[in-house]
């Protein structure tokens, strides 16, 4: 069966947007315990391009397919988890690209270079880190894992915030988030 990526993400709901999230089914990796480590032989650049064996992974499916299985560990190293076999997955930047937001409702709903759609709130906090005249800003995704926002995104966000009350912060589901760095 082959995959249909999401409608655009202007032309959801809020409502839509939340069930969609809801509605993901993604493997029990935080359960899984494999007896087996190993290297995965695979990087994620910055760019949020992922290679494997030095060069670029050309299927989308399977980019997506691999993204459902990876975690972080509290030492910041990524992980690839099945039931049988952990493997190392180096990650130049963060595992995720945020690619675009939309406001609605009091929430920012963000989508991935991997078709995800992330609402931002306590559960998926947005932080900024580096020079405050650049800031990078980073979305929590899943299990440690988060997204960087890329520049036309973290743009989106500063209209967004200039347009709710200019100072430089949003707020998505009752949580305010500063859009540069302490």
């Amino acid at each position: 069966m082959p995959y249909e990526p999401p409608p655009d993400l202007a032309a959801l709901s809020l409502i839509e947007i939340a069930e969609a999230v809801a509605a993901r089914r993604l493997p029990p990796v935080e359960k899984w315990d494999p007896p087996e480590t190993a290297d995965s032989h695979m990087r994620i650049a910055a760019d949020g391009t992922w290679f494997h064996e030095g060069r670029p992974i050309g299927r989308p499916a399977m980019v997506r397919a691999f993204s459902t299985l990876l975690m972080r560990d509290k030492d910041g190293q990524h992980w690839l988890v099945t039931p049988e076999c952990k493997q190392s997955i180096e990650v130049e930047d963060a595992a995720f690209v945020a690619v675009d937001v939309k406001a609605e409702g009091g929430a920012l709903a963000f989508r991935l270079n991997t078709d995800d759609m992330i609402v931002a709130g306590p559960d998926n906090p947005l932080r900024a880190e580096g020079d405050p005249d650049v800031p990078a800003l980073y979305l929590a995704v899943r299990r440690g894992c988060e997204a960087r926002l890329n520049r036309s995104t973290y743009l989106q966000l500063v209209d967004i915030a200039l347009a709710s009350g200019g100072n430089l912060s949003v707020t998505s589901q009752g949580a305010t988030f500063p859009l540069v760095p302490a």
